[in-house]
C-alpha cells in the first residue's frame, strides 16, 4: 500500500476505535440493546453510504472498500474513483457537511489539513461516519457501527457504478476525470 492510502486507512482505523467503542447513545456495550446484529448494522451502513453518494452532484465513481468486523461492530467503507481537484475539495467537503447536518448528524470533527481534510460525524443512532480526502484527491467515506448482537455478515449488494475492484489487491488511486470535481487537477 502506498504510504498516502496506508496514512488514510490509518487515520479511518483510529476514527473506528473512538466512534465504535466510545459511542454517544449510551451503548458502549450495548450487545443486542438495539435489537440490530451485525448484519443488519452492515445493511444500515450500506444505507447511508448509498444517501451520501446519492447526495453529490455532479455524481462520482466509487468503489467498495474493505469490510471490517470487530466482536460487535461492522466498518464498510466506499473508495471515490473520481479525482477530487485541490481547487474543488472545499465543495466536496461542504457538500457533504451541509447534507450530514440537514440528516441531523452531530458533527463530531472537522479537520481543515490541506493534505488530508476530513470531517467526522455521528447519526442519531450512534453509526460513526466519516469522509477523508487523501492522496490525488480520492475520498474515502467509512461507516462504523456501534456495538450489536454478533452475526455473520454478507458483502454489501450495492453495485459499485464504476469499475469494481473487490479482487484488486489494492485499490488504486482516483483514476476517473470529472468536468467538474476535477477541474484544474494535472
Amino acid at each position: 500500500m502506498t504510504g498516502g492510502i496506508a496514512r488514510v486507512f490509518m487515520v479511518l482505523a483510529s476514527c473506528a476505535l473512538i466512534s465504535s467503542c466510545v459511542g454517544d447513545v449510551g451503548q458502549l456495550n450495548g450487545r443486542g440493546g438495539s435489537g440490530m446484529d451485525m448484519q443488519g448494522a452492515a445493511e444500515r451502513a450500506d444505507a447511508l453510504l448509498d444517501d451520501v453518494l446519492e447526495e453529490i452532484r455532479p455524481e462520482v465513481q466509487w468503489t467498495h472498500g474493505p469490510t471490517t468486523t470487530g466482536s460487535c461492530d461492522v466498518t464498510r467503507r466506499r473508495a471515490v474513483m473520481t479525482i477530487i481537484s485541490a481547487e474543488r475539495r472545499g465543495s466536496f467537503l461542504g457538500l457533504v457537511d451541509r447534507f450530514w447536518r440537514k440528516s441531523d448528524y452531530r458533527i463530531k470533527a472537522v479537520n481543515d489539513d490541506v493534505d488530508v481534510p476530513a470531517i467526522f460525524a455521528q447519526t442519531r443512532d450512534g453509526f460513526g461516519v466519516s469522509l477523508i480526502v487523501g492522496g490525488k484527491g480520492q475520498a474515502f467515506f467509512e461507516v462504523d457501527s456501534p456495538c450489536v448482537r454478533e452475526s455473520g455478515v454478507a458483502e454489501p449488494l450495492a453495485k459499485p457504478n464504476g469499475p469494481s475492484y473487490a479482487d484488486a489487491a489494492v485499490i488504486p488511486r482516483p483514476n476517473i476525470h470529472s468536468d467538474f470535481w476535477s477541474a484544474g487537477a494535472s
